[in-house]
């Protein structure tokens, strides 16, 4: 498909370009590159030859163990340290990279780009996502059931069951984020995209109990064998980059995140609105 094709609107005003293949257990490269990669070069290249700012979705996969640390230091020497541990992290990496190439010297770029690395997201209209949705929209029929949740017991030394910790960011914070940068075009950049804070998965789910009125129940299972050795212990976005860029708005924890969703949201006739 050609993305100079003339049945695109001629006033695009921003491309705001979330979709891709987001499973991380995906194991069909091509897909994920053609997808992943190659559809965001063109558009990309369209916005770029037609003038129009583009946002576009990374992911804090790109990270992967973390070891690197979760700066989002746009720098060829510092995206070159990041090793993903899965082929949809690697997708999102290798075009961060190219968009950096790019804006060095190498090719056209948009007049406004924003790549955002999207940690842990959960919220309204999600139920799309099959088994990629997050652990709250799962759990909540469980938890409103009064039924016990099944975690993953740790396998680390360093944290014990249910005590690992990610940083959940809320889709509303997401979406407010992405507001603000579409109304200050002056700024471009590779930016995490995180409340900022690492909580625990015990903190989340007694966060949900809490907001459905039930009591927590925890049923505990071995991570499975073909993931643990890839398994995240801790998530937490540093968010100096995109603070300095201007974004002075808080984020909510977990407690009222996931208060407001399932008020407002899952416990409603239509979870959609």
């Amino acid at each position: 498909m050609s993305w100079t094709s003339s049945w695109i609107p001629a006033d695009i005003d921003c491309v705001v370009h979330m979709g891709a293949i987001s499973s991380t257990t995906e194991t069909d490269a091509d897909l994920i590159t053609d997808t992943n990669y190659r559809l965001s070069q063109r558009i990309w290249r369209w916005c770029a030859d037609n003038g129009v700012p583009l946002l576009y979705a990374s992911s804090a996969a790109t990270y992967g163990d973390g070891s690197a640390g979760f700066d989002d230091d746009p720098s060829p020497e510092a995206l070159a340290r990041l090793v993903p541990l899965n082929a949809y992290g690697w997708s999102k990496h290798v075009f961060d990279r190219w968009v950096i190439r790019q804006v060095l010297g190498a090719g056209p770029v948009p007049p406004q780009w924003v790549g955002l690395k999207f940690f842990n997201v959960y919220g309204p209209n999600e139920h799309h996502k099959g088994d990629m949705q997050s652990v709250v929209t799962k759990a909540y029929p469980i938890a409103a059931r009064g039924d016990p949740v099944t975690l993953f017991r740790s396998h680390h030394p360093d944290y014990g069951d249910g005590g690992q910790m990610r940083d959940f960011v809320y889709v509303k914070d997401c979406v407010d984020v992405m507001v603000w940068l579409m109304r200050n075009r002056q700024v471009s950049g590779l930016f995490n995209l995180g409340s900022g804070r690492a909580q625990t998965w015990l903190e989340l789910m007694r966060a949900l109990y809490s907001a459905v009125g039930t009591d927590l129940q925890v049923r505990w299972k071995d991570t499975p064998v073909e993931i643990r050795d890839r398994y995240q212990y801790f998530t937490q976005a540093e968010m100096d980059r995109l603070r300095a860029a201007g974004y002075d708005r808080p984020f909510r924890s977990v407690e009222e995140g996931v208060g407001d969703y399932v008020r407002g949201h899952l416990a409603t006739d239509d979870p959609y609105r």
